[in-house]
């Protein structure tokens, strides 16, 4: 009889058979079920309830499978007669209705996921529920919070029950920020490789919320970085969940968090539900951590021991972090007939005043670090400038390019995308496969391109700061005058985006608008002056 095997099983799984037995009480329901729809809805891992399949007849039509009518009343005993821990907004869900119907259209529409960056698309209903339980506990009306990467689109969802938050993301996703500033919610939106800084305009907030790949080096950097973009009495919002097959990967990743001194305000069972992750049943839960005295310190020192590997999968993998370009000990690729002074991967007639990024120790070149180098300005003035960039930071290399006013920057990395048109006003850019050299070109004629100019050469200068004296010049040279004010009021009816953010913050899709916004300004001024 399939009950023997059934009931084995249950036994083994002893106070922890409860999920099993909800899983059960769902396939002797009379509805039909996915492997996909059951690990969702039970939040149990693909492995746990492929073996209770095994044990079960079943009837199947397609990819769809329930326990035969006639055979449940066999297995009525062995229900879970109480449903799961109560959802703590369950009861708000119903009167936004139409909230979610359109969260379920954005989702459906966004970007397709990156298995590199650990994309697992949330759930419509997760991503309202995480908006209703920020409500629920919290005062919003005029609360700053701030999305650590947004692949869930959580931002729009607390957007539309919230519209008096004050909302920020920061993501590597050029694509995802284009499609948040495409909704038009109001959404600041701001690019990061947080393994390489958290932007300066995305600090001060009162809430932070992240679900950040699932590595205890992921979880310990976004969390910092959250932490980063916290007040004092602020709170961080986390997703993170394990197989209960895997104990010991959470415990891992709550040590990454203990080390950050963190008070656990509060944990929410199975509280995210995803479309995939099937590993860890298509669920994770929700933290509400607390920063205490010794938090900030510790992420501070937290932060000192960046790892670039964070990810599951791909190049910066957890598990590939030994072969990353970056690795202590890593040869760069060298030159045919180059000297044994000339640095390895560039031609013996480029001589580079600065290194940047990981290079072999023995150079004697000056060298700075990738986030150093995109978090201030660089000191000295340099005029050739060598980059090493790591597999998976290719989406930093316009920024990388953007920090510098070098006449000549040569970038050394496999895989770098084209630059983005607007930065072909600055470089006349050549590739090969292992590198790009970026020629810096003269200051172009008209008030416009050299305004767009002065912006683009002032990478971590706040961008209005600089238009707006660019236009005062212009102006100036045109015998007129324009005023601070309104130069302001030009560039905010152009690009209403742009105040507080610098270029290098920005993300691609607005400085792809900047030449037709500058335009638009500088053709404004015969109006204004």
């Amino acid at each position: 009889m399939e009950r023997d095997g059934v009931e084995r099983l249950l036994d083994a799984a002893g106070a922890d058979s409860r999920r099993l037995r909800h899983a059960l009480t769902l396939l002797c329901d009379g509805q039909w079920w996915t492997l996909a729809d059951l690990v969702r809805a039970t939040a149990t891992s693909r492995r746990t309830i492929e073996t209770l399949l095994r044990e079960l007849p079943l009837d199947r039509t397609g990819d769809r499978f329930r326990v035969p009518p006639t055979h449940a009343p066999d297995y009525q005993d062995l229900f879970a007669v109480a449903p799961p821990p109560e959802d703590p907004v369950a009861h708000l869900v119903p009167h936004y209705s139409h909230v979610l119907d359109r969260l379920t259209e954005l989702v459906a529409a966004a970007p397709r996921a990156r298995h590199v960056l650990d994309h697992v698309a949330a759930t419509p209903e997760t991503v309202l529920r995480r908006a209703l339980l920020l409500g629920a506990r919290f005062w919003l009306p005029g609360t700053r919070l701030l999305c650590v990467g947004d692949h869930d689109l959580t931002s729009l969802a607390v957007k539309l029950v919230h519209p008096e938050t004050d909302v920020t993301v920061v993501d590597i996703d050029d694509r995802i920020l284009a499609y948040i500033d495409d909704q038009d919610l109001g959404v600041r939106t701001r690019w990061a490789d947080l393994r390489l800084g958290l932007p300066a305009s995305a600090r001060h907030h009162d809430l932070a919320l992240t679900d950040p790949p699932y590595t205890p080096e992921g979880i310990g950097l976004f969390v910092a970085r959250a932490v980063e973009g916290l007040t004092d009495e602020g709170r961080v919002l986390l997703a993170y969940g394990a197989s209960e097959r895997t104990p010991m990967l959470a415990f891992k990743v709550q040590q990454a968090l203990s080390e950050l001194n963190l008070a656990y305000e509060a944990i929410y069972p199975d509280f995210n539900r995803y479309f995939g992750a099937e590993a860890i049943g298509s669920a994770a839960d929700l933290y509400i951590l607390r920063p205490t005295t010794k938090t900030r310190p510790a992420a501070t020192s937290r932060l000192s021991r960046l790892t670039t590997a964070i990810y599951t999968q791909g190049p910066q993998s957890v598990e590939s972090a030994h072969t990353a370009l970056s690795a202590p000990g890593t040869p760069l690729p060298s030159t045919p007939g180059s000297g044994p002074e000339a640095v390895p991967g560039l031609p013996a007639d480029f001589d580079p005043d600065l290194l940047v990024g990981d290079w072999p120790k023995e150079l004697r070149q000056p060298r700075v670090k990738l986030s150093t180098w995109l978090a201030k300005p660089y000191a000295a003035t340099a005029d050739r400038v060598a980059i090493s960039v790591p597999p998976g930071l290719e989406a930093a290399l316009p920024r990388l390019l953007l920090a510098t006013r070098a006449a000549h920057v040569r970038v050394l990395g496999t895989g770098l995308p084209p630059l983005p048109d607007v930065l072909t006003t600055v470089y006349k850019p050549s590739a090969d496969a292992f590198a790009l050299d970026a020629v810096r070109l003269p200051q172009p004629e008209g008030d416009a391109p050299g305004v767009l100019r002065r912006i683009l050469d002032n990478g971590h200068a706040k961008l209005a700061n600089t238009w707006r004296e660019g236009l005062i010049a212009v102006a100036r040279a045109q015998g007129g005058a324009l005023t601070k004010n309104e130069a302001r009021i030009l560039i905010r009816e152009a690009a209403p985006w742009s105040d507080d953010l610098t270029p290098l913050e920005a993300p691609l899709h607005r400085l792809a608008a900047l030449p037709d916004a500058v335009a638009t300004t500088v053709t404004a001024l015969t109006t204004t002056t």
